[in-house]
């Protein structure tokens, strides 16, 4: 008896929370988050006393936050997709 305890003890102990599946688009949500802060940084100037219009592009502006929040949107699927059974 108590080593059928044991044995069902290490199976749920061994049991991921989350499948492969979910950990694949866990890992592309943050690639998608990083490379969309990646892109919003820069567009300033060495001298405080000129102001750049850098700050001010397309892709600071539209595209990194889109990315970052594309990649907040992949993370929520990922969290609240089932599990595929193996």
């Amino acid at each position: 008896m108590g080593e059928s305890n044991k044995k069902n003890n290490n199976s749920l102990k061994n049991e991921l929370i989350f499948g492969k599946h979910n950990y694949k688009f866990m890992f592309i949500g943050l690639a998608c988050i990083t490379l969309g802060f990646i892109l919003m940084s820069g567009g300033g100037s060495d001298d405080p006393n000129v102001f750049s219009e850098a700050i001010f592009s397309w892709r600071r502006i539209r595209l990194a936050p889109a990315l970052v929040i594309v990649g907040f949107g992949i993370q929520v699927y990922a969290i609240l997709s089932k599990p595929k059974k193996e």
